[in-house]
Parts: C-alpha cells; sequence; structure tokens
C-alpha cells in the first residue's frame, strides 16, 4: 500500500501499522486500517483520548545526565563529587520527568522548605541545585537560575573544637595499637590533614622519615614529619595493601563512609559525640600553638592558610593570650 493511502502521522511497518508523530511516543494500531475500529481508533488519539504523553530531550533527567559529563562536574574533588551525586540522584528521582525550564523560584524555596526539618540536607540540596541550574542557564534551556539568590535556611551553628586530652586519653584506650580505629586517629592528628587525605595514604608516602602528603583540596605538597605516637602504630599495622587504611578485607582503602562509622562507635562508647573526625586537625593546630609554633610553623604541617589558622586555634590562641596578658598584669601589680 502507498503512503499516501494512509492517513496523517500513520506509517507502515513490519508488524503493523503505527501512529508516529513529532513529540509523539510512537503507538501501535489495534484495529485493521480501512476498518470502522481503525477510523474510531484514528479519531480517538486525535481527538485527544488516547493522546501519548508528549516526549521531552529537557528534563531532570536529561540534565544531570548532562551535568555529570560536563567539565563543570569533572573539576569537581571526588570527595565533593560523592556528595553531590547524593543529591543529584535525589532529584532524579523526586523530578526526572519535569521540564526543569518550567521550574520557578516558588517549586525551589517549596523544595528546601520540605526538608527544614533536615537543615544540612535542605541547605546542602539547594547549593546542589543552584550549581544544576545554572548548568541549565548554559545549556540554553532557560534564562535565569531559579536558585540563585534563594536563602538557605537559618540553623544555629556549632564551633568545633578541638578534642579534650582527656578523650583522646580515652579514645586510645578504647582502640588499642594495630587496630583501625586508632590508626586513623593517630594519622589525623599526627600528620595534621583532612580525613580524604589521610584515607589517600600509601605506604610509599612515607619517606625520610616522614608523609609526603599531596592535598586534594589546596593541590599542595607537604613534607611531615612522624610523631612518636604515629609510628608507633604504623609499626603495628598490617602492610598487605598499597594503602595504609584500608577495608575489612584489606584489598582497597577504606571509604569515608566505614571510617566515619567506625569511628562513630568509639565515640558513643567514650562520651565523645560532640567532637568528630574533622576535629581531630583542630587538635593538631592547636598542639602545635601550645609547643610556641608561629602560625608559618603551625601551616607547613597542616598546609593551611594564615586565616584557616587563625580559625583553628582561636578559641586556644585566647586562652594562651589572657594568660600572659593576666600575668603581666599580676607582675605589673608586684612591682608596683
Amino acid at each position: 500500500m502507498a503512503k499516501r493511502e494512509l492517513p496523517k502521522h500513520v506509517y507502515r511497518q513490519r508488524n503493523g501499522l503505527y501512529f508516529q508523530r513529532r513529540g509523539w511516543k510512537s503507538q501501535k494500531f489495534e484495529n485493521e486500517f480501512g476498518t470502522p475500529e481503525f477510523w474510531a481508533e484514528y479519531a480517538s488519539i486525535l481527538s485527544g483520548e488516547q493522546k501519548p504523553p508528549r516526549v521531552s530531550t529537557r528534563t531532570f533527567s536529561a540534565l544531570i545526565a548532562n551535568y555529570r559529563k560536563s567539565p563543570r562536574y569533572r573539576r569537581l574533588k571526588p570527595r565533593t563529587a560523592l556528595d553531590y551525586d547524593k543529591y543529584l540522584d535525589f532529584f532524579r528521582d523526586a523530578m526526572g520527568d519535569a521540564n526543569p525550564a518550567n521550574m520557578k523560584r516558588k517549586d525551589v524555596i517549596r523544595l528546601r522548605d520540605a526538608n527544614a526539618s533536615k537543615a544540612y540536607f535542605a541547605n546542602y540540596s539547594l547549593r546542589v541545585l543552584r550549581v544544576l541550574m545554572e548548568h541549565c542557564v548554559d545549556l540554553g534551556w532557560r534564562e535565569t537560575n531559579p536558585a540563585k539568590g534563594v536563602p538557605e535556611l537559618k540553623t544555629q551553628k556549632t564551633e568545633r573544637e578541638p578534642w579534650p586530652r582527656e578523650l583522646l586519653d580515652a579514645y586510645r584506650a578504647a582502640c588499642l595499637l594495630g587496630t583501625r580505629e586508632r590508626l586513623v586517629m593517630e594519622l589525623c592528628v599526627g600528620t595534621g590533614q583532612r580525613i580524604g587525605d589521610v584515607l589517600e595514604m600509601r605506604w610509599s608516602d612515607i619517606q625520610d622519615g616522614a608523609f609526603v602528603v599531596q592535598q586534594n583540596k589546596t593541590n599542595k605538597t607537604l613534607w611531615v614529619p612522624i610523631l612518636p605516637e604515629l609510628q608507633a602504630a604504623l609499626d603495628q599495622a598490617s602492610r598487605h595493601s598499597v594503602f595504609i587504611l584500608t577495608n575489612e578485607r584489606g584489598t582497597n582503602r577504606w571509604s569515608y563512609r566505614g571510617a566515619s562509622q567506625a569511628v562513630r562507635k568509639v565515640r558513643e562508647q567514650i562520651g565523645a559525640l560532640d567532637y568528630d573526625i574533622h576535629s581531630w586537625r583542630y587538635n593538631a593546630a592547636c598542639e602545635l600553638l601550645e609547643a610556641g609554633c608561629e602560625d608559618d610553623l603551625i601551616a607547613a604541617v597542616t598546609g593551611q592558610s594564615p586565616a584557616m589558622v587563625l580559625h583553628y586555634t582561636k578559641k586556644v590562641r585566647q586562652k594562651i593570650r589572657a594568660i600572659q596578658a593576666q600575668n603581666m598584669r599580676t607582675e605589673q601589680k608586684q612591682n608596683v
């Protein structure tokens, strides 16, 4: 049968007739061409009674897939990319078929407020959505970013502090030498590095009695001598893998989630839930300050900027300076 004999948008395939129209899903006819039933079916499709849903390639699923292939995503640090992935998957599951061009500012606010009971999740998802929608603008799918300028939920921030000496001693007592929990603590406190960098450490990074650290966040290369407490922990560690901290099978490096969960169990056991893994970096900076190190010496170990050295040590610094001030005050009175 010639094509011109078929009605508009109807095409013959090997296994029957199909209704095919740009922007519509292909639909096979159930009835033979020319029969009253066929014409009734054709009329029903055109009238909208059996209208297939329109297909749009501009969906959140398509946007997320495109973003994950973009330089903007590939430039993210591995740990940041893992964090972003959780929220990108959340967006895809929640609104994967929706067209991002239709998202309005009120929709962004509604999405944020729906997770108000989990303020961290709500605020982080807003940050990721802001980046995602900026990518949507760059693709030309829309003119403006509806997430731009939407404020995050206000939360009561608790300033992170170094572990008190008694809790560090309790941690060491709860985790004997030879355990991963003890080793990760000694590595964090002993080198003053972020947990992400510590988990990446390899045995080959030890050179001339020190760790050669390539920081992921700053790209700085540091040479950090090994303290006796850390050396004792290293001496008891297994060397079956290239990584110092490994998973339970010893075949690959220990994941952040695995390390965090293991350390949390110890924190619960000794009553240290107010202090987390990252607080050990504070311990390193503060111990250096208390030892009399100037800021440039602290930075030589931690790799921090001058501003971050001040931030990490400000409470201990205030205490030290207050003691010095009061001692000077007392001496002055005694000399009068």
